[in-house]
């Protein structure tokens, strides 16, 4: 039988002892995002791995990430009609918009620098709904991009843990 039993938690096929993960970076012109980026993808490793996270003078790997892209397009909208200067016009309100961001994302080894696995194109997409108060719309554009980082981490410590 190939099947058989093994620890959830610890990474498979390769010995990590303790992981980093810094700050994410990103070349994209949307600012301040980072840190919850960050922050997802650490909590994935601190809620299911049994290795320690650590600074990166520290750690027996390090996973790094860079935004490389993020961009919005409307996914839905509805035609309005008003009236300017007594003639009908009609314009597009947006409904809903999808969130797209490209992420690179790479694992070395602590001491060596040398790559463990590297993935320069994961791809993830969140709809959110666009509100005529900014500050709506705002707050759930940063919840979308929260979700897609939580998929991120989840994603990247499928490749670090379970080695998919």
């Amino acid at each position: 039988c190939g099947y058989h039993f093994r620890t959830t938690g610890e990474p498979q096929g390769i010995d990590i002892q303790s992981i980093a993960v810094p700050m994410v970076t990103s070349t994209s012109s949307h600012l301040g995002f980072e840190g919850d980026f960050t922050k997802l993808i650490r909590e994935e490793f601190v809620t299911h791995a049994k290795i320690p996270l650590v600074s990166r003078d520290k750690a027996s790997a390090i996973l790094i990430g860079k935004v490389k892209d993020i961009r919005t397009e409307v996914t839905s909208y509805y035609l309005t009609k008003t009236e300017v200067e007594d003639e009908e016009v009609n314009y597009e309100v947006t409904r809903t918009r999808r969130l797209r961001v490209r992420l690179n994302a790479r694992l070395v080894d602590g001491k060596t620098g040398k790559v463990i696995w590297n993935d320069n194109d994961m791809r993830e997409s969140a709809t959110f709904t666009v509100s005529e108060d900014p500050l709506a719309t705002s707050y759930n554009k940063k919840k979308a991009l929260r979700e897609i980082a939580r998929r991120f981490g989840e994603r990247v410590y499928m490749k670090t843990m379970e080695r998919f």
